[in-house]
């Protein structure tokens, strides 16, 4: 039986409890605080971007976690240019300074993994090729120390 009543929403909420979990695991287990760094993390990938690629990683998401991803979106502002790591890690560490203190890069390689284990290998592939090479070896390091782990 359906908990929901729809198996979409039921498939959306399971799948988006184990993305939630797989990032608690990297960075501590509090559940709003997972959420925040999926969102926040999510929003300054898609805004580095281009619109078609931002829709094609889109589409892949979850539909739950696809909400969160297209919140406050504004394509004709997109890509925004951002050549260096710590710019990034700047803005993800200021839109999470309202939340319990988690390390931004500890928060964007823990969504940056999820994203290669969960997303189409082609299309993390092309995302990873339209990003800047720090952000691209950066991601690169955060895959690899998780499949280590």
């Amino acid at each position: 039986m359906s908990a929901t009543g729809l198996d979409v929403f039921d498939k959306t909420l399971q799948t988006t409890s184990i993305w939630l979990g797989e990032i608690e695991r990297e960075i501590g287990p509090d559940r709003r605080l997972a959420w925040k760094v999926l969102g926040t993390v999510l929003h300054k990938l898609r805004d580095r971007l281009s619109v078609d690629l931002a829709a094609h990683l889109g589409s892949q998401l979850p539909l739950l976690v696809r909400g969160v991803y297209y919140d406050q979106y504004q394509p004709a502002r997109q890509p925004v240019d951002c050549d260096m790591i710590d710019a990034f890690m700047a803005e993800v560490a200021e839109w999470l300074a309202d939340s319990r203190a988690v390390d931004p890069k500890a928060a964007t390689a823990a969504v940056f993994a999820l994203l290669s284990r969960h997303i189409d290998a082609g299309q993390i592939a092309k995302v990873l090729h339209s990003l800047p090479k720090p952000l691209r070896s950066f991601w690169d390091d955060a895959e690899a120390a998780t499949a280590a782990a």
